[in-house]
């Protein structure tokens, strides 16, 4: 008869040797903490550029892939789930992504591989938080001071000093009311452009309601593809195995309620700005549809007061967006620095985490005030990111933990998920890539306007 599998004697020795999992994935959390994070990893103001990805699909596709893609990455995160859940019982608790998928897997350089995607995902998405909120300054600035001198570049090196003091926030586990506040904020903001979109749809001053896509059935291709991948980007997060980390053990169903409270914010959220949006500005929809109620030339289409009510909202989640993603690299380097040994506020270690979180941070809002074009190379990091980790892995990971019968449906269903993501993220990412290329003569460092 075989043997039942017996835990890692050596799992809590190397638990309590490490830093990175003692400090920063420390496990006390209960599942509504893990749908805060969860919530706060995939809602944010990204769900503003649905609008513009209606556009490059029109009514019909554009329901059909946000809700495709809505059901496929639930599947997704609830395999996950389900692997780390099985890990477990075995005595195998994985707190982080690369080290599941090295383990399951059998082979080291998939330890780097996805460490490599993860690095480039968070830093991104840091990146990309900071350069966000240095331009909703802008925006406040710019309406109250017509005429001011202030460059985006001051408004990111404003936001990156607030981001170096929250950084010292020293748990993954400790940004759960700051989560909260993310999860309220994301339905604040997106009821109130929901009720602008609304309003300026039926205003005088509307423009024309145009659903028709490009002429050209190139164009029209390499539109819908890019729309795809950004829904990938939105949908996706490459960070569920650490915010499981952060659940109390035994975490064995736990993560299953977290994701259907993440989910019924999804639904909510996405849905509304996406119809509200393309309803009201059809193929005028801007890649920000803030920007769409604030049109260039023209009055605005909402309430002064409802648009910058919206962008304090943004703003502030911003904050919680940017501290999310950066756990990961926190943990990386406090399983170098830190000694588990000494306390957590211990000279030891507190001096090396204010050192290196405050280098991490300027980091990313040097990138931030340098490149503010990144949004076009963060729709390709999307695509090879996003895609690799949410819609391949944890189908594969499944296959080779669970076994199911090469007869089963489940055995195909993951196989064909694989198959068909493996392919929109070679096609998105060409698309993305070849969007970087058209728009790099309006390139230029440290500028002061944000290409969409």
């Amino acid at each position: 008869m075989a043997q039942p599998t017996q835990p890692d004697p050596c799992s809590e020795v190397r638990r309590d040797s490490d830093a990175g999992a003692a400090f920063v994935l420390e496990s006390k959390g209960e599942w509504w903490h893990a749908g805060f994070h969860l919530t706060t990893a995939i809602v944010g103001p990204t769900i503003l550029t649905l609008p513009y990805v209606f556009r490059g699909l029109g009514w019909g596709l554009g329901f059909t892939c946000l809700t495709v893609m809505g059901f496929v990455t639930f599947y997704s995160y609830y395999l996950m789930s389900k692997v780390l859940d099985h890990c477990e019982k075995a005595g195998r608790r994985h707190i982080r992504f690369r080290e599941l998928a090295a383990d399951v897997l059998g082979s080291g350089w998939m330890f780097y591989f996805v460490i490599f995607i993860q690095t480039a995902i968070n830093t991104g998405v840091g990146i990309g938080a900071i350069l966000l909120a240095g331009e909703c300054l802008q925006i406040m600035y710019s309406d109250l001071f017509p005429n001011g001198s202030l460059k985006l570049y001051e408004f990111i090196a404003m936001v990156t000093v607030v981001m170096i003091v929250l950084s010292q926030l020293p748990t993954f586990h400790s940004l759960r009311h700051i989560n909260l506040v993310s999860l309220l904020l994301s339905l604040g903001y997106t009821f109130l452009v929901v009720g602008a979109c609304i309003n300026a749809g039926f205003s005088k001053n509307a423009p024309p309601k145009d659903y028709s896509l490009e002429s050209s059935k190139s164009a029209r291709i390499f539109s819908g593809f890019t729309s795809i991948s950004i829904i990938a980007a939105i949908f996706g997060n490459g960070i569920l195995p650490e915010i499981q980390a952060t659940l109390a053990p035994p975490a064995t169903g736990k993560m299953v309620k977290g994701l259907l409270m993440c989910y019924s914010v999804i639904f909510v959220t996405f849905y509304s700005a996406a119809v509200s949006g393309y309803w009201a500005f059809g193929n005028e929809s801007n890649s920000n549809i803030l920007k769409s109620l604030m049109p260039d030339n023209g009055p605005s289409l909402a309430p002064t007061s409802v648009i910058g009510l919206a962008v304090v909202f943004v703003l502030l989640q911003l904050f919680a967006i940017g501290l999310v993603y950066s756990q990961v690299a926190f943990e990386i380097m406090e399983k170098k620095s830190a000694d588990v040994k000494q306390g957590l506020f211990s000279k030891r270690n507190l001096i090396p985490r204010l050192i290196l979180r405050t280098l991490y941070m300027m980091l990313c809002g040097f990138m931030a005030a340098m490149l503010p074009f990144f949004g076009d190379i963060n729709g390709v990091v999307g695509a090879i990111g996003f895609i690799p980790l949410d819609f391949i892995l944890p189908m594969l990971l499944y296959n080779m933990t669970h076994k199911p019968p090469k007869t089963s449906i489940i055995y195909w269903t993951n196989i064909s998920i694989m198959a068909v993501f493996t392919g929109a993220g070679f096609m998105g990412a060409f698309s993305s890539t070849r969007k970087l290329i058209l728009d790099a003569n309006k390139f230029k460092l440290f500028s002061s306007d944000v290409v969409d």
